[in-house]
């Protein structure tokens, strides 16, 4: 075959539709086969990114959920602790002031010890109770003062030791200085009755009570 025939069957091919179509379809397969890969890829990294946010969601929503879980039944619990104090108020807060001296007066028999310069006053205040001081010397044997304070301190009324000093002991007698505290209700409180003096106030002397202030005792 001569040399001069080869140009013209090539020729002869390029003109050929079967040729163009061939052409067509290998351009084409491989368009499809870029697209197809790049779609794979695509798909790929926009999985693994759902993935991951996906995961970051959940550590959120745990988190949350750890954080409000002590929030659950907080109502409940609101309400819980409003019936104790309502209990409490009911059973050792005193219903007036008059029951405080009355039932320190029963626990003194008891001791038995005997009570002089009793004095009441009253303290800070909240929207619920009052403080309510009482000072008061105390004289009797040790076993009959132990007995006192710890009647006291076991009372159905909520009493509260706030200071003791001895101040003098002659025989077997001891003669202490005690200060006491209960709370009313505000509605409860007395008028007039004085207010209970804070540390560092120039009418308190140390183990003592101001003289004119307080209800005198026996």
């Amino acid at each position: 075959m001569s040399t001069s025939r080869i140009p013209s069957q090539w020729r002869e091919h390029l003109a050929s539709p079967l040729t163009w179509h061939y052409a067509a379809f290998a351009v084409l397969l491989i368009v499809v086969i870029g697209l197809s890969i790049r779609f794979g890829l695509d798909w790929a990294a926009t999985n693994g990114s759902s993935t991951d946010a996906l995961a970051a969601k959940q550590v959120q929503l745990r988190a949350l959920d750890l954080e409000t879980a002590p929030l659950r039944g907080l109502d409940k619990r609101v309400e819980d602790s409003r019936e104790q104090m309502r209990a409490f108020y009911s059973k050792r807060i005193p219903p007036n002031y008059s029951s405080i001296d009355r039932r320190i007066g029963e626990l003194a028999l008891r001791g038995p010890v005997r009570l002089s310069r009793v004095q009441y006053t009253q303290g800070a205040s909240t929207s619920d109770l009052t403080e309510i001081s009482m000072e008061a010397g105390i004289t009797g044997n040790y076993p009959e003062i132990m007995r006192f304070v710890n009647s006291l301190e076991s009372d159905k009324i909520f009493f509260v030791i706030r200071a003791m000093a001895l101040t003098g002991q002659q025989g077997g007698q001891v003669n202490l200085r005690l200060r006491v505290s209960t709370w009313l209700r505000p509605s409860d409180v007395p008028s007039g009755l004085p207010l209970t003096p804070q540390p560092g106030d120039a009418a308190e002397t140390p183990g003592t009570a101001p003289a004119s202030q307080g209800k005198e005792g026996q």
